[in-house]
């Protein structure tokens, strides 16, 4: 082989080596490490989608995982992110108190976490935690229960995981809108953990009893999804149902004018956000923003349900 072409092909390889074995600053790699709650509700899915293709448009190799609302199984994912020698992870965690302990093993490891979509309740051991504003999404959606409802008349919550931070917070913001209003009367709040067979069963369950009902405020669109199908079982189509998240499913079921609304919650910007702070954090030590930060949410109705795909607002 003619010195020149040695050259070439050592510089070559070199170049390889480099781009595989590249490090930043922190001594880490370049693999940022994915874990959601799950990839097949569409939610989780669009979550880990949006930070895969950020990561990868920036140069990062990408791993994901699911720890389905698993705590142990997310500790155990996160000392596989360690043993890695991950650049960072994205996580939306698996409980607001039983996943601090995660996210201090991994910091205490040199692993910066940027946490998606829930929030843990310790500050300090997460790098970021950019959560959607659920109490100012909320509020939007118990506004547009409200006027659908005509300010009366009986109606029931559908909550979600007692655990998750979220789901209280949401229902905080139905209630501080829906409590004005004194002729609209809460019947049954029942916990249906985000399900969508659980909130069927339960709101059955509630028509029998309470055949009066003509609203049902959900925590999540799976949930508010659950109730339409059980009001649709029934022949009941006189009943206003509002969700929460953006689903491409909640999208459809506006369109069809079987759910009244529902909240988005920009999930995919969410993800594709943290995996820009955790690039800016592996390239020069900080984020330059707050632990914490809040994404504001979008009433979705049938007067812009057409732009909404994949937990975004889309130009048509």
């Amino acid at each position: 082989m003619k010195r020149s072409h040695l050259i070439v092909a050592i510089a070559a390889a070199v170049a390889v080596v480099l781009a595989v074995a590249w490090l930043a600053p922190n001594g880490r790699s370049n693999l940022i490490v994915i874990i959601t709650p799950s990839m097949d509700n569409p939610f989780f899915g669009q979550e880990a989608h949006g930070a895969e293709a950020r990561a990868k448009a920036l140069g990062y190799q990408t791993l994901k995982f699911s720890h389905d609302d698993d705590a142990f199984k997310q500790s155990q994912l996160v000392d596989t992110a360690i043993a890695r020698n991950a650049g960072a992870i994205i996580l939306d965690n698996a409980g607001a108190d039983a996943s601090a302990a995660a996210v201090a093993k991994a910091k205490a490891a040199g692993v910066p976490v940027f946490l998606i979509d829930r929030e843990i309740n310790t500050r300090g051991l997460a790098t970021a935690q950019i959560v959607s504003n659920n109490y100012q999404g909320a509020a939007l959606g118990a506004e547009a229960f409200v006027q659908a409802m005509g300010e009366k008349g009986a109606y029931v919550e559908l909550v979600g995981k007692e655990s998750d931070t979220n789901a209280m917070i949401r229902s905080k913001g139905f209630h501080e809108v829906i409590d004005q209003y004194p002729d609209l009367k809460l019947i049954s709040r029942q916990t249906a953990n985000w399900s969508q067979s659980e909130a069927f069963a339960k709101t059955q369950s509630i028509l029998q009893a309470h055949p009066e009902v003509k609203g049902v405020i959900a925590g999540n669109d799976t949930m508010a999804l659950g109730a339409v199908a059980a009001l649709e079982s029934v022949g009941r189509s006189d009943v206003v149902v509002v969700g929460f998240d953006g689903s491409n499913d909640a999208r459809d079921a506006i369109r069809a004018g079987k759910l009244r609304a529902t909240v988005l919650q920009p999930a995919y910007r969410q993800a594709q956000y943290a995996v820009e702070l955790a690039d800016r954090y592996l390239k020069t030590g900080k984020t330059g923003q707050p632990e914490k930060q809040l994404m504001d949410c979008f009433l979705i109705t049938s007067a812009n349900a057409a732009d909404l795909d994949n937990f975004n607002l889309v130009r048509r």
